[in-house]
Formats: C-alpha cells, sequence, structure tokens
C-alpha cells in the first residue's frame, strides 16, 4: 500500500518545522513548502505551485504572513483550486482565533469537497521568541497597546501536535478547533513574567494604537506588516471571544496543553532573551 506524501507549506516556519519534524520521525513522506525548498513553493509566485503538489496526497497551510491580509483569499481560492485538480486528498489550514478575514479563506476550504481540518489558533506563545517581540524585550523596554486584555497564549509545539493528528487521522476530518493555552495573561503580565524568570529587568508600558502605528513606522517597519499588526490587535484582541479558553488540545492530545509558564521556563534556558543590544552576557 502506498504512503500518503505531506506537503508543509510554512514548512521552515514557526508551525511547519514542527510538522515535519513530527512527520518525519513518524517515517512518513514529507515534502517541505517553502521558497528554498527544492522544489520551491513560493506564494508570491503561483508558477511554483504545480511542481510542489505535484504527488501530494495531504496538505498542510501556514499562509505568511496571515490569512487576514490583502490578497490572501484569492491565493487561498487559487491553491484550492489546484489541489482539487492534482487530486489531493486532504488540506488542514491554519487559521486565527476571532479573525473574521480568515474565516472567509477557511470557507473556500471547507466548500471545496476535499477532506479538511480547521485549525484556528490564538495568539502564540513564540511571538515573544520569534517574532516582532523579540526585540524589544531583549533591548529592556516594552511598548504595547491593548496591556491589559486577556490572552490565552498557544503553545506553536502543541498546534503542530494536533496538525499532525489532523493530517494522519480521518476522525479530524470536517471538524474546526479553536486552540489555546490552559489560562490567559495580558502583555502587562507576561513581560512580568519573562523578567522575573530571566533575572533581567524589562519595562512595560501601555501605549496607544496611534502611537504605536507610529513607532513601528519610524523603526522602519514594512507596510504590510504594520497593516498586520494594526489588524491583530484592533480586530482580533477587539473581538469579545479573544479570552476564551477552549479545550480542544487537550481533548485531541489527551494531554494538557503547554502552559505559557513552562513556554517561558523553557525558552530563558536558550538564553535567547539575554541578547540584548551592547549588553555582555
Amino acid at each position: 500500500m502506498k504512503k500518503d506524501t505531506y506537503l508543509i507549506l510554512g514548512g521552515t516556519g514557526k508551525t511547519g518545522r514542527k510538522v515535519v519534524k513530527s512527520l518525519s520521525h513518524l517515517n512518513q513522506d514529507v515534502k517541505i513548502g517553502s521558497r528554498s525548498s527544492l522544489p520551491p513553493f513560493d506564494w508570491e509566485n503561483s508558477d511554483t505551485w504545480p511542481n510542489a503538489l505535484e504527488g501530494v496526497d495531504k496538505m498542510y497551510i501556514s499562509y505568511q504572513p496571515d490569512l487576514a491580509v490583502p490578497g490572501a483569499l484569492k491565493s487561498i481560492e487559487s491553491l484550492i483550486a489546484l489541489a482539487m485538480k492534482m487530486e489531493v486528498k486532504k488540506v488542514v489550514l491554519l487559521s486565527g482565533k476571532g479573525e473574521r478575514e480568515a474565516e472567509l479563506c477557511e470557507q473556500v476550504v471547507i466548500h471545496s469537497g476535499l477532506d479538511h481540518t480547521i485549525v484556528r489558533a490564538s495568539w502564540f506563545n513564540q511571538n515573544f521568541s520569534e517574532s516582532f517581540l523579540l526585540d524589544p524585550i531583549q533591548q529592556g523596554m516594552v511598548y504595547l497597546p491593548q496591556a491589559n486584555v486577556p490572552i490565552p497564549f498557544v503553545d506553536t509545539g502543541d498546534i503542530a501536535d494536533v496538525v499532525v493528528e489532523a493530517l494522519l487521522h480521518t476522525e479530524h476530518n470536517g471538524k474546526i478547533y479553536q486552540l489555546t493555552g490552559p489560562s490567559t495573561l495580558s502583555f502587562q503580565e507576561v513581560i512580568e513574567l519573562i523578567a522575573k524568570t530571566t533575572g533581567r529587568t524589562i519595562g512595560f508600558e501601555p501605549i496607544s494604537m496611534e502611537h504605536y502605528v507610529s513607532a513601528l513606522k519610524e523603526e522602519g517597519i514594512p507596510d504590510d506588516f504594520v497593516w498586520l499588526i494594526e489588524y491583530l490587535f484592533t480586530e482580533v484582541l477587539g473581538n469579545s471571544t479573544v479570552s476564551e479558553v477552549t479545550h480542544d488540545i487537550e481533548n485531541i492530545l489527551k494531554r494538557k496543553p503547554i502552559s505559557f509558564s513552562d513556554y517561558v521556563i523553557e525558552t530563558a534556558k536558550t538564553g535567547i532573551w539575554h541578547h540584548e543590544k551592547g549588553i555582555s552576557e
């Protein structure tokens, strides 16, 4: 019996690389979908898509930078149409919890006729160690809007484990899962926890959305990323469901989700938060 071939789009990213690692450990046939892979997959160049999808049975879609951005819906529509043409059997889509624009992309997958699972994730723990919040932490001063909104941050390791389960097993077909951590923390509480765990002094100051956007632009952050950050802080963190804690991770994986405090303890061991510019270890 032929083994399934899995294409992991975003296979070098926060969740994708962990999905690749887990499937590889299970001796599955895995293809990485990224601009640097062979064959390459580039969201900005649809001519790269057919070669990447050749021979693929199941596909994980992690859209960069986010399903909410302008142009994402068109890309997902085109990709799903191609997947149907090339007889891909199943799609697992990473979506955003509380993102109305992302739900339009979900509908494309849901109504495609393909076997599918939708995985809606809350804000990633790893945004503090692998994304835009790392630099301010390293520099010792964090300014953020929506400072006191309770958020059930979720670990990318848990997301990846759910994705692997969804790819491998048919009982997840047609399901929409909402993944969160086991409890909520505000941005201010997060920074205090990181500071305490690392033994560093890290300041935190609430800031208006207007001033935050202006600061990002002054730092030379690309306009499309500034747009996404503003969207996430206003539309998503302004959504009444953002603080909801779910039990989907526990139900699917039969274990507790990784807590933010455990993530902080493990990440602090790497020293990433001590790499402050101009400070000697």
